[in-house]
């Protein structure tokens, strides 16, 4: 009654309101409105309803606001489209993006669709996506800031600040010696000699620090021990060159050296301030934080406003305020836990959103169409020489004097040419500054585009020229039992390590354990990301001490953990993978149908739709299932043996209980006989099926295990009765996917009464 009710007060006061809306409506157009003598209204009246509908569409078309969000839905999906392309052939999505930027502009798009581009990039909308790109370019350069650890790069600097400088100093004077002889040809009348060697310097001195972390990391360069010492050589190349860019700027806008000075005093007296008052007032206002898992409103508020006072101090000052976003970033507090947090609130906006619109903002400021002479383009592959010589042999020469091996050197050097987004940031300022022309600014986008695109073949190219003589150990690594071990916490690690030594514990020289911790981040945070890793690997290397088993640390950072593993394990060509599960959930269908028909899948979801429409559905059966979404597509997408360990509570396995209950449980066979092999657990073998005397594969096991130690094996058949309290006098249950299955059919109490549990997958 009470729902009747409810609904017909809804009527009636809508119905009763509706009506005085429309009596009012027309007594005011009556009584109240006038239209002047010799006025004619039209109100559409010659035209159908649909023709006026479509007049206001095109009038609505043509708004800033329409034209800015269909600019942005371009970019974005272009962008991204490139920049998977580009990870499709091993490179990094910087390139794609950059790409996408420049077909995006009047080299390709405006020149072989013109209309196209006059409809979504009209010249009148191009400042709007410059002053967006601008905002982008601040909050990337503070993140930058903030990825830069001061205390690591004080620590690791000596050899790395000779490699960093050398880096500079050697590309810094090629193009000061180069623009002695392209300056009358390729800049402005009212630029002046300096203004422009000193820009071509610096430009060709840049090195991207993102993109070179990016590449160290996906190389697993960070594992070497030149890892650490090129990404310090990049920090510091990151801080040289924009204090020397700064430098440079207040020299142009002052238009002589002298006039200069002034400038740079106010500039290094800024940068004292935010060093000895500012910073040290972040530190306690972070400190003072109640919570130290999260950031208040008015922290981060703080913080911002912090952030734009300086970008706007510095442009203020007139060293752009690019330069005083990249400051403020590295004066925040310098507890990583506080700078991941706080990057987190505006990477992705500034990531994803705001900096595409730059690559396409510097694409449509790019016309590669002015080089149409064989004269232009010996010119450009000239800035190319000159760019790849001073930065590649000036930071390959330099690591090599400092001790570092030739092939060290040489990836150095590979590494220090990348420049991809930097470069950009810097050639922007310079057009924008009317240092460079058209011309000059498109074949140093080129440039940029090359040198980091180069990257990683030559990293491959310096890999295969140095590619060692393989040792004896080396060559038969193949022939090694390789375990791959996932782990998202230590405690669970821990668990994991201890079943796979029971595995390799007596063969460990022809065994390999390789623990593999991924932590989902951002491709900016893996600066300050080896403390995580210190943090992460110390309980799982004490336990290793411990267990006196040796293990090979595998750290990633990575949006997707799952497709990590899976990478991984199939590139590493693994024998095992060993992965925790987080226990016993109850599903809606039986554990072989999610295994096998993976319930997540489109065609298993129409299936059940088709089954539900023709009324054949069967009913709800709940199954306790070890499988989550994670663990499926590990398993489904893995070349090798997978197991899933559930713990209960293991401390050490002494007692083990193997449950054979499934027909195709032979292969169970060969994982006990490694078991038997390598440690002196008691096997207990429940062969309820007498698959003993069908399979010779497993007869053949079975005596090979009870062969490795005949006293700590035994074997039993359906006619002893197994119930609960058997179960939980073992440390560890082994069995098959098709046994699970089986024994959660006969009683599923046994299932949730099981100890600590390790279920197997064939292959």
């Amino acid at each position: 009654m009470k729902k009747y009710k409810n609904l017909l007060f809804y009527i009636t006061t809508i119905g009763v309101f509706s009506i005085l809306i429309l009596i009012t409506l027309n007594t005011g157009k009556a009584n109240l409105e006038k239209v002047p003598e010799g006025t004619v209204l039209n109100n559409g009246g010659d035209l159908s309803a649909w023709n006026v509908f479509l007049q206001n569409l095109l009038e609505n078309i043509a708004t800033p606001t329409i034209t800015l969000l269909l600019q942005i839905i371009v970019i974005l999906i272009v962008v991204k489209l490139f920049g998977w392309l580009c990870k499709l052939i091993g490179q990094t999505t910087v390139i794609g993006e950059i790409i996408a930027g420049v077909v995006l502009g009047p080299s390709l798009l405006g020149y072989y669709f013109p209309e196209v581009s006059q409809m979504i990039f009209p010249p009148s909308s191009l400042g709007n996506i410059g002053l967006l790109s601008q905002i982008g370019l601040i909050l990337f350069m503070f993140i930058i800031g903030m990825e830069l650890d001061l205390r690591v790069i004080r620590n690791r600097a000596q050899n790395a600040v000779i490699i960093s400088h050398a880096s500079i100093i050697f590309p810094f004077t090629l193009g000061i010696i180069l623009a002695y002889f392209i300056y009358e040809e390729f800049t402005h009348a009212q630029v002046s000699f300096i203004s422009f060697a000193l820009f071509m310097g610096i430009a060709m001195s840049i090195t991207a620090f993102p993109v070179l972390a990016r590449i160290v990391h996906e190389k697993g360069i960070n594992k070497l021990p030149i890892g650490p010492i090129v990404i310090t050589c990049a920090a510091i190349d990151d801080i040289t060159a924009w204090c020397l860019l700064a430098a440079v700027i207040a020299i142009v806008k002052a238009g002589s050296f002298s006039s200069s000075i002034f400038v740079i005093l106010m500039a290094v007296t800024y940068v004292i301030v935010m060093f000895k008052v500012v910073r040290p007032v972040l530190k306690r206002m972070v400190e003072h934080q109640h919570s130290k898992s999260s950031i208040t409103k008015s922290t981060a508020a703080t913080f911002f406003i912090l952030l734009f006072i300086s970008a706007y101090t510095t442009e203020l000052i007139g060293i752009h305020a690019l330069f005083g976003a990249f400051l403020a970033g590295v004066i925040m507090p310098s507890d990583t836990k506080f700078r991941n947090l706080f990057t987190e609130k505006i990477e992705y906006v500034s990531l994803i959103v705001l900096l595409p619109l730059f690559f396409v903002y510097t694409g449509l400021r790019t016309e590669i169409g002015l080089l149409n002479t064989v004269h232009l383009w010996l010119i450009c592959g000239l800035i190319i020489a000159v760019a790849i010589t001073g930065k590649f042999l000036g930071s390959a020469f330099a690591a090599r004097f400092v001790g570092q091996s030739w092939k060290d050197s040489l990836t150095i050097g590979a590494l220090m040419n990348t420049r991809g987004l930097m470069e950009l940031v810097v050639l922007n300022i310079g057009l924008d500054l009317g240092i460079l022309t058209p011309q000059v600014f498109a074949m140093m986008v080129i440039m940029a585009l090359g040198t980091t695109f180069m990257t990683s073949p030559s990293l491959s190219l310096i890999d295969r020229i140095f590619k060692r003589q393989h040792s004896k150990s080396e060559v038969n690594q193949k022939e090694k039992f390789r375990i791959l071990i996932p782990f998202a916490s230590p405690e669970t690690g821990r668990k994991l390590l201890l079943v796979a030594h029971y595995l390799v514990k007596k063969k460990q020289t022809s065994s390999e354990v390789a623990m593999l911790h991924t932590t989902e981040g951002n491709l900016l945070h893996q600066y300050n990301i080896q403390k995580e890793e210190d943090i992460v690997f110390k309980p799982i290397i004490n336990q290793a001490k411990s267990l006196n088993q040796e293990i090979t640390k595998i750290f990633e950072v990575t949006n997707d953990r799952q497709a990590s593993i899976i990478k991984t394990a199939n590139k590493g060509e693994y024998d095992f993978v060993l992965i925790g599960s987080k226990g016993y959930t109850v599903s809606d269908n039986n554990i072989l149908s999610r295994f096998i028909g993976f319930s997540n899948t489109l065609e298993d979801t129409l299936n059940r739709l088709i089954q539900k429409w023709k009324g054949t559905a069967s009913n709800r059966q709940l199954s306790v299932s070890p499988f989550d979404d994670r663990t499926r597509r590990i398993i489904s997408k893995t070349d090798m043996q997978v197991g899933i360990f559930i713990d209960r509570g293991l401390v050490d396995i002494q007692n083990v209980f193997v449950p054979i209950l499934d027909e195709d449980d032979s292969f169970i066979g060969q994982f006990l006989e490694r078991l038997a092999g390598n440690s002196n657990v008691r096997i207990t073998l429940w062969d309820s099926i007498h698959l003993a005397d069908k399979s010779l594969d497993f007869v053949k096991s079975v005596r090979d295990v009870k062969s490795a130690n005949p006293y700590l094996f035994q074997a039993w058949h359906n006619n002893i009765p197994v119930d609960e309290s058997i179960l939980q006098k073992h440390d560890l249950i082994i069995l098959s996917i098709g046994s699970w299955k089986k024994l959660e059919a006969m009683d599923i109490k046994l299932i949730k009464a099981m100890p600590s549990t390790l279920i197997l997958t064939d292959l």
